[in-house]
């Protein structure tokens, strides 16, 4: 069978991809090799025995551009999180929290001073925010656009007499930019968390590689925010589905690629091979799977190529109370709650996972989808009070699984619960429901597990190291990102440059190139 472009993965900017080419008029293909579509984008019932579905990968969104949205005439709701986040922590023996809104500034200020640093880190706090959102209005519009050099973006900036923000978000350790303007432990935690989810790295990190992760996550849609996609991930996967196929698209699942050769594309369904060619091949998995693909020899390994996610899906059968008396659960867990991820903290998990052990006390931030969306869940779960409560670990590289996968997630949910336990009137296993074999309702993946369930090289869910917003080699300048040293083959997924999240950037920008050869 001869198709104008096929597919390899059938994640959310594969199918983004699809859908702007069959828009087009192509005939597309997307082979994917899970028995389901939709890739770390998806929405599952993890637990069998309970009417619930989880994001059981990927669970935010913030990077997906309002243009794709309507070109694609998709009807998704983003539903904005009253609370943008809660730290609790200790003071002269008296629990508190920092409790930052997202709907009301004055609570915000309130929880910042009493944090014990005056007028002074609100300030600092806010100037942070506004140079953040400065940085997003002058680089956002430009990830649908072909990629300009480093020296015409500083140039840029210079002309906004921006240069200043510049040099802190481009040239220095992100680090630095973070405790220049607020003094507390905890509020620089808060913030640090931006330039490390997802990626192995540090405060002061000589690879930049925790700016690269800051950018991505303080840019989306120019303001930022995280929002909470109505209906979970699977519905916006849900969604791009029924727009490929009313658009002219053949999905096959269950397909493995195991071969590309020239135009022809090799895969195995129920162990029986199959053979297509291809116009255009657009590769929607990390640029090391498409190098073996192709019969090439991967390059080593960088260390800012670590998978290092750690995810752990809870089903409660009610929100625990908190030893801080002065925030409600429904407040504390609406947002992103945040343990043992000060500043000081992070810097110290970083260097004992870099030693080769799994930290004491696990850095992790929480969120619980059924406060804002309690959709996921059926009737009667909602009414029996049912919640749904979502873990992301950081500094737990894939190195540290490796060994004994299963005995190395043992210990490092064993340390969760200790953590999370020291800030809640009630161990967390109290409020946890159980199956019908009285297991508790929890699950856990390491970056083994993502290698292995989504074919992302050592479980890193960017699929290799964030790249920068520019071109960082000249002969990419003016070009998409998405293109490889091979004709007529692209890189649609998470490992184009600009890639990363759940955006469909890569996968909207791929089929700009194919549609404008």
């Amino acid at each position: 069978m001869i198709y104008d472009s096929v597919i390899i993965g059938g994640g959310h900017n594969g199918l983004v991809a699809a859908c702007y080419l069959a828009k087009a008029g192509k005939k597309v293909l997307i082979l994917e090799k899970n028995d389901y579509i939709g890739g770390g984008t998806t929405s599952q019932k993890v637990f069998p025995d309970y009417e619930a579905y989880l994001s059981r990968y990927s669970y935010l969104v913030s990077l997906f551009p309002k243009e794709i949205f309507e070109e694609l005439n998709l009807d998704i709701k983003l539903l904005r999180r009253n609370i943008a986040s809660y730290t609790p922590y200790v003071q002269n023996g008296v629990h508190k929290g920092l409790l930052i809104s997202n709907a009301d500034e004055e609570v915000s200020r309130k929880s910042v001073l009493n944090m014990g640093y005056g007028e002074e880190e609100w300030e600092g706090y806010q100037t942070i925010l506004k140079k953040q959102q400065t940085f997003a209005g002058l680089i956002w519009d430009s990830f649908l656009l072909p990629l300009k050099s480093k020296a015409d973006w500083k140039a840029y900036f210079e002309a906004e007499n921006q240069s200043e923000l510049w040099q802190s978000f481009v040239e220095e350790p992100i680090g630095k930019f973070i405790e220049t303007h607020v003094k507390s432990d905890i509020l620089r935690g808060v913030l640090m968390t931006d330039a490390k989810i997802g990626s192995y790295t540090h405060a002061y990190d000589e690879s930049l590689l925790q700016n690269k992760t800051f950018i991505y996550h303080i840019i989306g849609n120019k303001t930022g925010e995280w929002r909470v996609p109505q209906g979970g991930m699977g519905n916006l996967v849900a969604q791009l589905i029924k727009k490929a196929i009313d658009s002219g698209v053949e999905i096959i699942a269950d397909a493995e690629v195991k071969r590309i050769d020239g135009t022809k594309i090799i895969y195995k369904q129920h162990e029986k091979p199959y053979q297509v060619t291809a116009g255009d091949i657009l590769h929607n998995a990390a640029p090391k799977v498409l190098e073996k693909l192709l019969g090439y020899k991967p390059l080593p390994y960088k260390s800012t190529e670590e998978g290092t996610a750690f995810k752990i899906n809870l089903l409660l059968k009610r929100l625990p109370q908190l030893k801080d008396t002065q925030v409600k659960p429904e407040q504390a867990f609406a947002g992103t709650f945040h343990i043992n991820q000060s500043f000081e903290q992070m810097e110290e998990t970083f260097k004992t996972a870099a030693s080769g052990k799994i930290p004491d006390k696990i850095a992790c931030e929480i969120y619980c989808h059924t406060l804002t969306d309690p959709s996921i869940l059926s009737e009667e779960l909602q009414k029996q009070g049912y919640h749904t409560l979502t873990v992301f670990g950081l500094d737990l590289p894939y190195e540290l699984f490796v060994h004994d996968n299963e005995a190395a997630k043992k210990e490092v949910v064993e340390k969760f619960l200790k953590g999370i336990n020291e800030y809640l009137a009630e161990p967390l296993e109290d409020c946890l429901a159980k199956d019908k074999e009285g297991n508790l309702c929890l699950e856990a993946k390491s970056s083994v597990d993502l290698e292995k369930e989504l074919g992302m090289p050592r479980g890193n869910i960017f699929h290799n190291g964030l790249s920068w917003f520019y071109a960082e080699d000249t002969n990419h300048i003016g070009k998409w990102g998405v293109e490889t040293p091979y004709d007529h083959i692209y890189i649609c997924g998470s490992g184009a440059v600009r890639g990363g999240a759940v955006s469909g950037i890569p996968g909207r920008n791929a089929a700009k190139v194919v549609l404008n050869q």
